[in-house]
């Protein structure tokens, strides 16, 4: 493997990084969340809500984005990151692989960690508080996934969802360091989020070219085809906060559930998912994952490659 954690003692945010503390500059037209990453803000039912309305509206969707990333950080990422860590993955690796992993496990609680802190200190400043979310039902579709895509080989499944997590979650999270619109604190925390998932990014494409490597050959071809619905899974919006936020800005049941219809469903943000899942697909292409016969036409049929003019 390579080194991505060469200089982790000196440089990860939980060795060295500052606490990031709140500071409203909401009076100089910064804003807690872009408006172009809320998609339903645009909406018809939604633009008629008062200006206070629609504010409490983003800080509850910069809450949705903190609370993600401490549920699924600890449940999804550091569940996969201790199986390789503590040997159980199935996949030989060096000890200093699984170092690593331990490295990535103390990475991940404290990005949860900081993401609750913030949430909680605008809550406190804003008094909008932080909606019970605990994503259970993200969680339980991601393993109604795994087991129905791959149902002979469960094991597999939290090492191709970790795999894929943080491989994704870089893009993201490189979006709003460079919104100039966005408070600073929210920007300043994502930056320091972002920095330790570049090197997450690194270890984890090492861990899947070793996974693929030594998996059964008989194996390469189900879990070629299962990896873009799992990929998927993992982008699909968990939706009922989103509803129940609605429902909180004034918004009856019904015409919050219309809302997230007409701006989450069907094909609306296809292509923000192509975009998000290049470095993954690249990861999975590098391997051979592609090269499996049929394989190429399941990605494409899951809208994960780029279309090229013909």
């Amino acid at each position: 493997m390579s080194e991505p954690f060469g200089t982790w003692y000196e440089t990860a945010g939980v060795r060295s990084g500052a606490r990031r503390l709140f500071h409203d500059e909401t009076d100089q037209g910064k804003v807690f969340y872009p408006a172009d990453q809320v998609p339903y803000l645009a909406h018809e039912a939604v633009a008629a809500l008062p200006e206070r309305a629609r504010r409490d509206l983003t800080i509850r969707h910069l809450y949705q984005f903190l609370l993600s990333t401490a549920h699924l950080e600890t449940r999804i990422v550091n569940r996969a990151a201790e199986l390789i860590a503590n040997d159980r993955s199935g996949v030989e690796l060096p000890v200093r692989a699984r170092l690593d992993a331990f490295k990535v496990y103390c990475d991940e609680g404290y990005h949860s960690l900081y993401s609750l802190d913030l949430a909680d200190q605008i809550a406190r400043e804003t008094g909008v508080e932080v909606p019970p979310w605990d994503y259970g039902g993200f969680v339980d579709a991601l393993e109604s996934a795994g087991a129905r895509l791959l149902p002979d080989v469960p094991a597999l499944v939290p090492l191709l969802q970790v795999v894929v997590f943080e491989t994704l979650v870089t893009a993201v999270l490189n979006e709003i360091p460079n919104d100039p619109t966005v408070l600073t604190v929210v920007r300043d925390l994502t930056r320091d989020h972002a920095k330790d998932e570049g090197h997450h990014h690194r270890f984890f494409a090492d861990f899947f070219h070793r996974l693929w490597t030594q998996l059964d050959p008989s194996l390469r071809g189900p879990v070629a085809h299962a990896l873009p619905a799992l990929v998927r899974a993992c982008l699909n919006w968990d939706v009922v906060p989103i509803i129940g936020s609605l429902e909180r800005a004034g918004l009856d049941p019904d015409t919050a559930r219309g809302v997230v219809a007409d701006t989450y469903g069907g094909d609306a943000g296809a292509d923000r998912i192509a975009h998000v899942c290049r470095a993954t697909v690249r990861v999975f292409r590098s391997a051979g994952v592609l090269d499996v016969p049929g394989a190429h036409e399941v990605f494409a049929e899951h809208r994960l490659l780029p279309v090229t003019s013909s």
